[in-house]
């Protein structure tokens, strides 16, 4: 381990001007044997560097290099795992934990002696030793000179530590000081003791020199003691004069702390005589009334425009006397409690005489009010409340400080208001949908007188145009309402409205003029209610001063319902609370709902009558209560007006749903007769015009779910029941019903382009086609049924496995055979049979859906088809025969094209 050190220092250490003091042979722990040494060094500069630094054989040779070094500063714990028995385990902890096992116990203890005395050394901050013996640390020198050889222990621990210690550098001019002494002396190198003992004898002839020099001052330093006592009478003198001069301050003291005491009790007085003004000041300032505002409380007129303004003004004025923010010990003066006292009487007064007057303008107004329902009776008008709110808003500030002030009386003005008015909307409303439903019951009675006129195709735009004219975009989804419980309608649908007579009525004209006029009523109505009900709702948040904005804050179990009314009394500890915003929107609500208790009951009457009338006026009003109430929803979505018209339009959605599943129900019970051909079935035709009023109706609106699933279910059972029809048809082909309706249906989808239905367009689409290849097929095999038959028994011997050159040979279909089956169909012949075909086809088909040219190009295509492929056969089974049919390609278009024109 010497020699190692030896090479440590020589290689690494001293050209770094570092020296070697400790080292330890380690590996790390829980990994392969790789072995290196950890060594604690110094630097020969000052400052002192220590540093524990990693040194590491390298693998290409026996030299060594260094690592990685850690300042000692770094180190904040050596932890030697146990103090009580020898493990060669320990941990360094610098910026992370370092694990080792060292070589030996004793080499490991040696080095963290020797980092403890660098610690005591050099370092402020100390380093903590964990689970190492302080014994240990105290007497490991001692221990480590017995165990290890002397010669090595010296240079590991001892030797070095007490160099660190004696060892002090020579500066620059003690070094140029010695080479100069060393240079006088020749023999100063080679006879050391010598040299020695000259310095030494040069030492004492020195300390005689200055003892002599001192023995020569002595006479100086008697005349230097001399002075010093003349000195210190001098200051005796002087320490007279200065405690003469302090006992004159002190009597100049005393009388300056009398003056300063006087002055401070002065000052003390006029602090207080103006804390006293003051406190004077302020309560005459904010506790004194006028005259004026107590004359406006006692006697004020509330009946004018300028005596509102001065009793206005007047409360105010209370208020803000009652409400002020007294002082401490204010409220135990005599004038401050009887000006309280006054202050109470006034508005115990006031409030009393105010809340009287307003029950009076309530009851007054109330009766005006109804002696002008008589103008309105006859016109689908709501009587204006404006002039009635424009007086009383003028009592708002008087409101509010009602409410401020004695929230009883408050409370009762709501509740006297919400009677009386509740009344007056009841009659006003009732005679309002008697007039609306009296006009639809005339819209109906002038209607069958024109029954009987003939049907126009402008209806339908006529209707639309009325529609659109009075509302913008409407919405017709109530797919977001929740399920309230609402009055139904119950009534019956008229079955003059059904989709099988919707597609033969005579009376479309009527029905179109009836449900625009129903429209336009309907639209009526709700214009007048919603502003109505604003307006209303406005007032009620202005005058009785309620908030507007909800807050959140206010849990339910804070309200209290009182006669219909929502009170926050339990609340009130004082006129110094207040109910919170969310309370007050609550109290609008319920004073909403009292006031219009009848407005949603109304409404669904109005709505059963109308759709008693003609079931289809539920699509009318599905968009225009949607309208009203994407609008309400709007405004404030938990407003009266919003709420009921949304409770209303589940009603309305509830008839269209009814009013889908009757036309459902009709389509299934139809009956054919059995004696006529079937055409186009009413149900269809039907549908069209269902199709082509709806989509007028809900052109423009934005949310048309309703109408989407209805269009669905709808052509579902319209697909089903022609299905059914078709089926049960004797008179007319299968395939030639499903053709003609799904033609139409196809061609009725693809002019309304209704997106939700594209699928059912395309499936329309291919039904027919596919029906009307069918009956093709079928027809074109009794022309020429004995051709058909032999070409399919020639394809039948080829499927068997017979070769098609060889089928000639078949006795059955020989070529004579083959010839004998030709001459039976000339030119003429095919004519005649194509001719028959026609008339036939011109039997099945109807003439509303003019298919019959379809049908026949499409035969004429199939004709061609089956001839180039008997052609063929012909030509593969019977090669060189000669033998082909008696009629050309050219012929059958001349037969085809000659037949539909004599026709």
């Amino acid at each position: 381990m010497t020699a190692i050190k030896h090479a440590l220092q020589r290689d690494i250490f001293t050209p770094n001007d570092e020296r070697l003091l400790s080292i330890v042979n380690v590996c790390k722990a829980g990994k392969k044997k790789k072995n290196c040494f950890l060594c604690a060094t110094v630097s020969t500069e000052r400052p002192v560097q220590v540093n524990v630094v990693k040194v590491k054989k390298s693998d290409k040779g026996d030299f060594y290099k260094r690592q990685i070094a850690w300042p000692l500063r770094d180190l904040t714990v050596v932890d030697a795992k146990d103090a009580n028995k020898e493990n060669p385990d320990f941990d360094l902890h610098f910026d992370k934990v370092y694990k080792w096992v060292a070589s030996s116990v004793v080499e490991k203890n040696s080095f963290i002696s020797c980092i403890w005395k660098l610690n005591q050394r050099y370092l402020r901050k100390k380093i903590d030793f964990a689970n190492v013996s302080s014994q240990l640390l105290e007497e490991l020198p001692k221990v480590a000179e017995e165990s290890i050889p002397s010669g090595e222990s010296q240079i590991v621990v001892g030797g070095d530590e007490e160099s660190v210690d004696e060892y002090q550098e020579l500066n620059a001019r003690e070094e140029q000081d010695i080479e100069i002494m060393m240079e006088g002396c020749e023999y100063a190198i080679s006879n050391a003791e010598a040299f020695a003992e000259k310095l030494s004898r040069e030492l004492q002839v020195l300390d005689g020199a200055n003892i002599q020099s001192i023995m020569a001052s002595e006479k100086q330093v008697n005349i230097l003691m001399q002075l010093l006592d003349e000195a210190l009478k001098e200051v005796d003198e002087i320490e007279q004069k200065l405690s003469s001069y302090e006992e004159m301050l002190q009597s100049v003291k005393d009388q300056m702390d009398q003056i300063s005491q006087s002055n401070h009790l002065i000052q003390l007085s006029n602090t207080n005589n103006k804390k006293l003004l003051e406190e004077i000041e302020f309560l005459v300032n904010h506790m004194d009334l006028s005259k004026g505002h107590i004359k406006a409380l006692e006697d004020g007129d509330l009946s004018s425009s300028r005596g509102i303004e001065a009793c206005t003004n007047a409360s105010e004025a209370l208020l803000h006397c009652m409400n002020i923010s007294l002082r401490p010990g204010h409220e135990m003066l005599h004038a401050v409690k009887k000006q309280q006292t006054s202050f109470s009487h006034y508005k115990e007064h006031f409030a009393r005489r105010l809340a009287s007057h307003l029950n009076n303008v309530f009851v007054h107004q109330g009766h005006d009010q109804s002696s002008t329902l008589a103008q309105h009776s006859v016109e689908l008008t709501l009587p204006k409340h404006h002039p009635f709110h424009r007086d009383l808003l003028q009592y708002a500030k008087l409101m509010e400080w009602l409410k401020n002030t004695d929230r009883e009386k408050y409370e009762g003005l709501i509740r006297n208001y919400v009677d009386y008015i509740s009344k007056l909307y009841e009659r006003e409303i009732r005679d309002f949908f008697e007039v609306a439903k009296t006009k639809m019951s005339c819209t109906t009675k002038e209607g069958k007188k024109f029954a009987t006129l003939p049907r126009k195709e402008t209806a339908v735009k006529q209707e639309t145009e009325s529609l659109h004219g009075s509302v913008g975009k409407l919405t017709g989804s109530t797919s977001s309402l929740n399920i309230l419980s609402v009055q139904g309608s119950g009534s019956r649908r008229s079955q003059s409205s059904s989709l099988l007579d919707m597609g033969n009525m005579s009376a479309s004209d009527l029905d179109v003029a009836d449900r625009t006029k129903f429209d336009k009523i309907f639209e009526q109505v709700l214009s007048e209610l919603e502003p109505l009900c604003l307006a209303e709702q406005d007032f009620i948040s202005k005058f009785f001063k309620l908030q507007q904005q909800l807050n959140v804050g206010t849990s339910p179990g804070e309200l209290e319902e009182t006669d219909g009314l929502v009170s926050s009394r339990p609340l009130m500890s004082g006129p110094e609370k207040q109910p919170s915003a969310s309370s007050e929107k609550e109290i609008v609500r319920q004073m909403m709902i009292k006031i219009f208790r009848t407005i949603e009951p109304e409404l669904n009457v109005l709505i059963a009558f109308g759709d008693k009338i003609d079931s289809f006026n539920s699509l009318y009003m599905l968009v225009k209560m949607s309208y009203h109430v994407w609008t309400a929803e709007n405004v404030d979505p938990a407003s009266f007006l919003s709420t009921t018209l949304g409770n209303v339009l589940v009603t309305v959605k509830r008839n269209f749903d009814k009013c889908i599943s009757s036309q459902i129900k009709q389509m299934e019970e139809v009956k054919i007769s059995k004696k006529s051909k079937v055409g186009i079935l009413p149900f269809v035709s039907g549908f069209e015009e269902f199709a082509e009023l709806a989509e007028s109706i809900f052109r423009n609106a934005e949310r048309r779910g309703d109408l989407d699933k209805a269009y669905i279910k709808l052509i579902r059972a319209v697909s089903a029941n022609v299905e059914k029809v078709a089926n049960e048809s004797q008179k007319t082909p299968r395939d030639v019903v499903m053709m003609e309706n799904f033609h139409h249906i196809f061609a009725t989808l693809s002019r309304l382009k209704i997106s939700c239905l594209e699928a059912e367009r395309k499936e329309a689409k291919q039904k027919y086609t596919d029906h009307l290849q069918s009956y093709v097929i079928y027809s074109l095999g009794q022309p020429l049924d004995k051709l058909n038959q032999f070409f399919e028994g020639i394809e039948a011997r080829v499927a068997q496995g017979v070769r098609e050159e060889e089928v000639s040979y078949q006795l059955a279909y020989n070529k004579q055979e083959l010839r004998k089956v030709i001459k039976e169909y000339p030119g003429k012949e095919v004519k005649k049979g194509l001719d028959n075909l026609y008339k036939k086809v011109d039997k099945h088909l109807c003439e509303e859906e003019n298919l019959l040219q379809v049908v026949w190009h499409s035969m004429q295509d199939e004709f061609i088809r089956q001839y180039k492929h008997f052609e063929g056969l012909i030509a593969r089974c019977y090669p060189g025969s000669g033998v082909t049919m008696e009629f050309t390609i050219q012929d059958i278009l001349e037969y085809f094209s000659s037949i539909a024109q004599s026709h």
